[in-house]
């Protein structure tokens, strides 16, 4: 089965922003997929007011009326430069992060109504981002929902702050707890692009495949995080679509289970899995990686429900054999806990 590549957008250096470029948002998303062979699935998202003057709201005594009306008329001098100082900040200059991940700080206000959306290939300004973290230092070219650079959780931040971003417009990024230099992106120009709504299903399918191939290579090199965030955005993709839906959305909420089990999120797991059991109760992978993120939860007697049924299908898979034995000795220490805790209350 072929899927699509990711289409890694080449980095530029430039002094200056370039002018906008051609407006034709299916041309340009179409021509950025590919198909190329997927891998193997892995098996384990201000009231301002002018101050009045000073003589009106203090009682001054006679000797110090001729200083007041001095520095009265030194305000009224000043008023002039100070006028020309920057606005003060103001609450609209400030946007929170739906998810709570950051809070954009506008410099400098962008102009137009117009948002870089799924395709827009953005002209940016970045500075700031740690070595390391997938964005370059200064002008670079990023094309919105495809390219390497998102994969990270720098570029995850920067696709979601770009998202909200008109031209021209040049924000700070403050996160919770970095300590480090301000992150500032500028927007100098971007072409137009499409919601996802707006996609035809076989172009949302595509862009789909293409997130869950480079998930899976993801996972497989051992980053679980970037390739959650992969399957993440394909299964955003796949929701907007029709019932039944597609039949990818299976996968990608079992693979999505493997990851956040490695990420130490059980709880989000068993939630990935019961989207799979719902549509295939007897998918074996659901059904086993279930029953570990049970185990972790403390819930004993689910955990073995849902490890039986795998050896029930598949007697010699040494996984699921291995990981009852562990659950029953955990259930036979929260026994013994339980009967001494019972001792001490009523001994």
């Amino acid at each position: 089965m072929e899927t699509l590549p990711v289409n890694l957008v080449g980095e530029k250096n430039t002094s200056e922003p370039q002018q906008q470029w051609g407006r034709n948002p299916k041309k340009s998303l179409n021509s950025t997929i590919q198909t190329r062979q997927q891998p193997q699935e892995p098996e384990v998202l201000e009231l301002r007011m002018s101050p009045a003057p000073a003589s009106q709201i203090l009682e001054i005594p006679q000797g110090a009326a001729k200083l007041a009306a001095v520095l009265e008329e030194d305000a009224e001098a000043s008023h002039g430069s100070a006028s020309e100082m920057p606005e003060p900040l103001r609450a609209s200059d400030l946007w929170d992060c739906p998810d709570g991940s950051f809070v954009k700080k506008i410099i400098i206000r962008g102009h137009g109504l117009d948002k870089p959306k799924m395709g827009s290939r953005c002209r940016v300004l970045a500075f700031g981002f740690p070595f390391g973290s997938g964005l370059p230092e200064g002008w670079t070219e990023l094309t919105m929902g495809l390219g390497s650079w998102r994969e990270g959780t720098w570029g995850e931040l920067a696709e979601k702050c770009l998202e909200s971003m008109c031209q021209g417009e040049e924000a700070e990024l403050q996160l919770p707890g970095h300590s480090g230099p301000p992150v500032r992106l500028t927007l100098a120009s971007f072409t137009q692009g499409q919601d996802s709504w707006e996609l035809e299903a076989s172009e949302k399918e595509a862009l789909a495949r293409q997130e869950r191939a480079r998930g899976t290579e993801l996972f497989r090199a051992g980053n679980p995080e970037g390739a959650a965030r992969c399957y993440g955005r394909a299964l955003r993709l796949l929701l907007t679509l029709p019932p039944p839906g597609s039949p990818e959305r299976t996968a990608l909420h079992a693979n999505l289970a493997a990851c956040q089990l490695l990420l130490g999120q059980p709880h989000l797991a068993a939630q990935s899995c019961d989207r799979v059991l719902e549509r295939e109760p007897g998918h074996l992978k659901a059904l086993y990686r279930r029953g570990v993120a049970q185990a972790a939860l403390g819930n004993v007697e689910k955990a073995t429900a849902d490890l039986k049924k795998v050896l029930a299908v598949d007697p010699k898979n040494r996984a699921a054999q291995e990981e009852l034995g562990k659950v029953i000795f955990q259930g036979k220490k929260q026994d013994a806990g339980l009967a001494q805790g019972l001792r001490k209350m009523f001994g």
